[in-house]
């Protein structure tokens, strides 16, 4: 039996996740946004589902959301064994004509969230001599496709982010780990808004409508019968907590792989050389498979 912290519980793969990993007898500490409010019916679904699952409020945008929500859990937990990373955002649009606070709203959820998080269970996981962190990045973690940049942009700083995190805390016994999922029928396309800067839209005439007409059709393909499963995620997620520490990958593609695992197989070799040609493979634990 794990003690589990999911973040972005109440739709997707977080919804998902917190109801296989307590079929499995585990404690499963479900992080939403207004549990009692915006997401009071999410809440009553996962606790009517399981005695194993408890609904926590968090929010990954705020510090001290964060920091009380993580001492309520460790409070009555005493310790944390997987954080499951993945609560965020996604707009997709002309680039230049969404405004630096949204770009800077998707970084705080995405990126600087996920960071809060970890940075909130890494001591106890380091104390434990254990643990276990699954971030959840994207296939646009790894390549950069129009339209996709503001989301794009936190996907790639948290892919690096991870990555160097794990050479860091690999002599602790923790694990970290990024999970990199294609399109997925998960509602993460309605979190999305229109672009502050609807001057800059306009001049970029008819290349204005292909953003919205390329998300309908996402959405349609999505919504198929030969759509990608989200229970594909939710089972790596499953996967990767039951591997031996040391023993998992650093990356997990899933579902259309848009050639993201090649580049993984052929970068992985070429980023675990720079830490050889820098002197720190024996320091830090050698290679990230």
């Amino acid at each position: 039996m794990k003690n589990i912290i999911i973040t972005g519980s109440s739709s997707g793969f977080g919804l998902k996740a917190s109801k296989d990993f307590a079929d499995q007898g585990n404690n499963v500490f479900a992080t939403m946004r207004n549990p009692d409010g915006k997401n009071a019916e999410k809440k009553a679904e996962l606790e009517a589902y399981s005695d194993h699952i408890n609904v926590v409020d968090m929010d990954v945008t705020s510090d001290e959301s964060v920091t009380a929500a993580i001492d309520t859990i460790l409070a009555e937990a005493g310790n944390i064994d997987v954080l499951i990373n993945n609560a965020g955002i996604m707009y997709i649009g002309i680039t230049e004509a969404y405004s630096v606070d949204q770009a800077r709203f998707q970084m705080e959820t995405n990126y600087f969230g996920a960071i809060r998080t970890m940075q909130a269970v890494l001591p106890v996981m380091r104390k434990a001599g254990s643990g276990l962190i699954i971030n959840t990045s994207s296939l646009v973690g790894r390549i950069s496709p129009p339209f996709f940049s503001t989301y794009t942009a936190t996907k790639h700083a948290l892919e690096a982010y991870s990555q160097g995190l794990r050479y860091e805390l690999s002599p602790f016994g923790v694990d970290v780990v990024l999970v990199e999922p294609g399109p997925f029928g998960t509602g993460l396309l309605a979190s999305g808004k229109v672009p502050d800067h609807g001057d800059v839209l306009e001049s970029y005439g008819e290349l204005a409508g292909v953003p919205a007409a390329m998300s309908e059709e996402f959405d349609q393909m999505l919504q198929s019968e030969d759509a990608p499963d989200p229970q594909w995620v939710v089972d790596a997620y499953l996967k990767l907590a039951e591997l031996p520490t040391g023993k998992r990958p650093t990356r997990t593609v899933v579902g259309l792989t848009w050639g993201v695992d090649e580049i993984n197989e052929k970068t992985q070799p070429i980023q675990d050389n720079a830490l050889k040609e820098m002197q720190l493979d024996s320091v830090l634990g050698g290679t990230s498979a």
